[in-house]
């Protein structure tokens, strides 16, 4: 594999995308605002990131996996976001995404927004409905910033010339890792420890902090 120059890892929900999936698939169960405060708990850092996201998948027990077309249709890129993409790829770089969402929506979204390579959670399905847990290990913060040190690993991308985007707590251990950390779009304990805040809800913004 050829070195990139460079990596950049978004997360997905509210950062690479401007929803937030579960509450999506929430809707399908009629249970979102549960879910999307449980969800707002999570991202401010109030409670575990993986406790949360098994109770919250719970509350999406039965959904047909028709569901998953609907909320693919709902899905709204973040603005911005196949600008940063295509400016990275001009410059060498690569397009990561790790999220605590779900690999049933961004193996569909990713490739039509220029990410290269993403690691996310898996719905375990049982007779065509959500059985309301995870498959596998849980992609939380600590799977978030070992994925971007995997990733810059294989690359041969020195950590220094790493760059993670994240809105929520459980980016905040990717943030740290990387080279530059920026807070997008983001809860005020991210934006405290991020490396830079980007103001607008617009990725555009992170061109000019491109090596």
């Amino acid at each position: 594999m050829t070195a990139a120059r460079f990596l950049v890892v978004l997360d997905a929900d509210s950062t690479l995308i401007r929803n937030e999936v579960i509450e999506l698939l929430a809707d399908e169960a009629g249970r979102r605002e549960e879910v999307q405060a449980a969800t707002e708990a999570a991202m401010r850092g109030e409670v575990d990131f993986a406790t949360s996201l098994r109770s919250r998948v719970s509350a999406l027990t039965g959904v047909s996996t028709d569901a998953f077309a609907r909320v693919r249709a709902r899905v709204k890129p973040t603005p911005g976001v196949r600008a940063l993409t295509a400016a990275v790829h001009e410059r060498g770089g690569v397009v990561g995404v790790v999220s605590g969402g779900f690999h049933e929506i961004l193996d569909h979204i990713a490739p039509d927004l220029g990410v290269d390579r993403w690691r996310a959670n898996r719905l375990a399905v049982a007779d065509g409905a959500l059985t309301g847990f995870v498959e596998g290990e849980i992609v939380d913060a600590a799977a978030k910033a070992h994925s971007l040190k995997t990733w810059a690993a294989e690359l041969g991308v020195p950590l220094k010339a790493t760059i993670a985007i994240g809105d929520g707590a459980n980016d905040l251990q990717m943030m740290a890792v990387a080279g530059l950390g920026l807070a997008f779009n983001a809860k005020p304990a991210v934006r405290e420890a991020a490396s830079l805040v980007i103001g607008p809800q617009d990725l555009r913004a992170v061109i000019p902090l491109l090596p």
